[in-house]
């Protein structure tokens, strides 16, 4: 039997079995919650946890006994409330996406970045600011409103397409192929970004550069629209996949023994990685280390069953992602630092110290 068998946990049927698989996630949930109360009250206009409370009831009509004022409410309601919610669909979905990536190609180091859907989203974003500006100029408001979300969103998905196609032959995917396209892929688009930054003037280029640092600002409820809409699929459906990316940590000849459709989960495995990443990425540009660092913590801690390990990793991503924004939008008041700084600055040093405590475990995986 294979290392990665071996590693595979196995559970004993019966209430206890099911109670301590389903405490990580209780933990996890835990601290969601908690991170999602704090980022409700801290920000340039602090407010009480008791106002919170009361402001969120009375949104559904229902009065509590804590008083707020007009402008309590106008942030909490349409400032914080959307941003959080933001948050914890983009951190869940970049960590999801990670998580099923590494599955699919059994390296923790694996990410959407890998097959093109970050390296895409930015090319196709910056060829919006630089030559799509007569285009946008054409469309109605709303549609020219998120051009750069709707861009980004098909640049990063049209690039993981080109690479899937490259690695299909036969009816089967070959997952070295599509590394090895994902790297090619990435080079190109590299090359193109690089090439439009060299004709690009300068507030083109400080656009581009802010959008590809990502950032949680300026989020409205009706901003979120359909891109909330296509992360919460990705969330509901990813989770299904455990049972069978389990079976491909066996290799895919022992798969397809124990009746693992593996083309079509291999399918829908990119197809969700992509789906969560691309709508991530429009909706805030490019966060990095969420993906990798949330999912590898996760099974650092509570083993590589990807039955928890999918949700599991959506909870925790969505707190790490809501308190990079707390540090991003608080350490520099009133101003506001791009959120991909602060999960860098965080998550790389974070993640090498992880490593270096833990050789052996590293080694496993």
């Amino acid at each position: 039997m294979s290392s990665a068998a071996q590693s595979l946990p196995r559970r004993a049927p019966g209430a206890a079995s099911l109670a301590a698989e389903r405490a990580p996630l209780v933990v996890l949930g835990v601290m969601l919650l908690g991170t999602v109360v704090v980022c409700l009250c801290v920000g340039a206009v602090p407010v009480a946890p008791g106002q919170v409370a009361a402001v969120l009831a009375s949104a559904i009509g229902v009065e509590l006994p804590w008083a707020f004022g007009e402008r309590e409410a106008l942030v909490i309601l349409q400032i914080r409330a959307p941003r959080i919610l933001l948050g914890v669909l983009v951190g869940g979905g970049l960590a999801v996406s990670g998580a099923l990536m590494q599955g699919l190609f059994r390296n923790p180091l694996a990410d959407p970045g890998l097959v093109g859907a970050s390296s895409g989203a930015a090319l196709a974003a910056l060829t919006l600011l630089v030559i799509g500006g007569p285009l946008v100029a054409l469309l109605p408001g709303p549609l020219a409103g998120a051009a750069l979300s709707l861009a980004a969103f098909g640049g990063g998905t049209l690039a993981v397409i080109i690479v899937y196609r490259f690695a299909t032959n036969g009816g089967r995917t070959s997952v070295t192929t599509m590394l090895l396209s994902g790297i090619a892929m990435n080079a190109l688009a590299a090359a193109g970004v690089g090439m439009l930054v060299f004709i690009s003037n300068d507030a083109q280029l400080r656009d581009f550069t802010f959008w590809s640092l990502g950032s949680l600002g300026g989020v409205t409820w009706s901003r979120l629209g359909a891109g909330a809409l296509l992360l919460c699929l990705g969330l509901a459906l990813a989770p299904l996949l455990g049972r069978s990316l389990n079976a491909l940590l066996l290799g895919e000849v022992e798969a397809r023994h124990l009746g693992i459709p593996v083309q079509r989960t291999k399918a829908m495995v990119i197809f969700l990685s992509t789906l969560t990443a691309g709508a991530a990425i429009a909706l805030t540009g490019i966060i990095g280390f969420v993906g990798l660092v949330a999912p590898h913590l996760i099974r650092l801690a509570i083993g590589p069953d990807h039955r928890v390990l999918l949700p599991a990793s959506i909870l925790l991503g969505g707190t790490l992602l809501l308190s990079a924004d707390l540090v991003a939008r608080t350490v520099a008041s009133p101003a506001e630092m791009p959120i991909g700084i602060v999960t860098a600055f965080i998550g790389a040093p974070f993640f090498l110290w992880l490593l270096s405590r833990d050789p052996a475990g590293r080694a496993q995986l």
